[in-house]
C-alpha cells in the first residue's frame, strides 16, 4: 500500500511537469454513464463490507455505521492522473483501485460519525484543472455523476437523516457545487450537520447561507483548508487564494491562533497507522501553515501538503465529526 501511494505521488509530480495533450472534449468518446441503482457503481455502502469500514492500526477506534444516526456522502479526489480521455471510466479496475485508496485514507475518518456512501464517478483527469478550454467541461461531466449519485441516495436511502458532505481536491470542487445546488438556502440545509470541502480553493461568498466554521460544535457550517509549508510565499497566496476561507483543523476556527502539535490527536501514515502529534497548524491569511511533520510518510509537492490535507489531521477530524453529530441531535430532537 505504501508503495502504491508513493507511485501515485511520483506520477502526480511527473504529470504536473509534462501533461501530454490529447483531443478536445467534444472529440473524444466519453465513458458510459453509471447507473447508481447498481451497487457496483458505489465504492462504499453502509450495508456492504468494503474499504470504508476500515480503521487504522495503532489505536482502539471502531467503525459504527450500523448504529450511526447520520449519513456521510464522500466524494473522492482525482486519481485519474493521465490518459487519452478527459474523464475516467468507472469500469476501469486499475483506476478503481486507486480511488479506493483515497477512501481508505480519507472516508474512513467518518465511519463512526455516520453511514458512509461513496459513489464511483467519471472523474475528470488531472489535466482538466490546467486546461481552460476543455477542463471545465470535464469537471461538469464528473459533477453530473456526483449529482446523480446524490439524488439517488436522497430518494432511496436517506430517509430524512441528517447529512455530512465531504470531499477532497476534485471531490471538494464537486462538494461545493452540491452544497450550492441542494443545501444553500434550500430546505435540505436544515439537514446539513457540517460540510468538509477540503483541499480546493473556493471563494467565501460562493456559499451564501452556509457559514464557515467558528467553533468545533457549530452545525450547518463548512470546514475547509489547504495545507502548506510554514512561511509559504505570500505572492502565491495573493494570486490563487484571495478571499479563500480557511479553518484550522486543530481548533475548528478561522482565526490566526497558533495551535501546537500537542493538540493534534493523530495523523495516519501511508501504512494506515495512527501516529500522535504529527504537526502543528496555524491559519495565515488563506493558507493553513504547518511545520514539517515529525514523522515520515506525509508527502509534500513543492510547498504544498495537498496529498496529506486530511491524513495529517485524521483523528481530529474524526473526533470533530462525532462532536458535530452529537450537537446536531441536541438541537434537533
Amino acid at each position: 500500500m505504501q508503495k502504491s501511494i508513493f507511485i501515485i505521488s511520483v506520477q502526480l509530480i511527473v504529470f504536473l511537469c509534462a501533461c501530454r495533450p490529447f483531443r478536445g472534449f467534444e472529440w473524444v468518446r466519453h465513458p458510459l454513464v453509471p447507473d447508481y441503482a447498481e451497487e457496483k457503481n458505489w465504492i462504499a455502502l453502509p450495508w456492504k463490507r468494503d474499504i470504508a469500514d476500515s480503521v487504522p492500526s495503532g489505536c482502539d477506534i471502531k467503525e459504527n455505521q450500523k448504529e450511526a444516526v447520520a449519513d456521510v456522502f464522500y466524494i473522492h479526489p482525482t486519481m485519474f492522473l493521465r490518459g487519452n480521455n478527459w474523464n475516467g471510466d468507472v469500469t476501469n479496475n486499475k483506476l478503481n483501485k486507486k480511488s479506493e485508496l483515497s477512501v481508505l485514507h480519507q472516508a474512513t475518518v467518518f465511519n463512526a460519525a455516520g453511514r458512509v456512501f461513496v459513489p464511483r464517478y467519471r472523474q475528470a483527469v488531472l489535466k482538466a484543472f490546467f486546461n481552460k478550454k476543455n477542463g471545465p467541461k470535464a469537471l461538469d461531466l464528473a459533477y453530473e455523476d456526483v449529482k446523480s449519485a446524490f439524488e439517488y441516495y436522497l430518494k432511496n436511502w436517506n430517509k430524512g437523516r441528517p447529512i455530512i458532505i465531504v470531499g477532497h481536491s476534485q471531490g471538494a470542487h464537486h462538494a461545493v457545487k452540491l452544497l450550492k445546488e441542494f443545501f444553500d438556502g434550500k430546505d435540505l440545509q436544515k439537514k446539513l450537520i457540517v460540510a468538509y470541502p477540503i483541499g480546493i480553493p473556493f471563494k467565501k461568498d460562493e456559499l451564501k447561507n452556509i457559514p464557515v466554521s467558528d467553533n468545533e460544535k457549530q452545525t450547518g457550517c463548512f470546514v475547509t483548508w489547504n495545507t502548506f509549508k510554514w512561511n509559504t510565499n505570500s505572492k502565491l497566496q495573493k494570486r490563487n487564494y484571495r478571499d479563500v476561507p480557511c479553518v484550522n483543523p486543530l481548533t475548528m476556527k478561522s482565526n490566526e491562533e497558533y495551535a501546537d502539535a500537542s493538540l493534534n490527536k493523530g495523523g495516519i501514515t501511508l501504512k494506515f497507522a495512527v501516529n500522535p502529534h504529527p504537526c502543528d497548524a496555524m491559519v495565515h491569511g488563506n493558507f493553513l501553515w504547518i511545520h514539517k511533520p515529525a514523522q515520515r510518510g506525509y508527502y509534500r509537492i513543492g510547498r504544498s501538503y495537498h496529498l496529506a490535507d486530511i491524513n495529517l489531521f485524521y483523528m481530529n477530524l474524526r473526533t470533530n465529526a462525532l462532536l458535530r453529530v452529537e450537537e446536531y441531535w441536541k438541537n434537533n430532537k
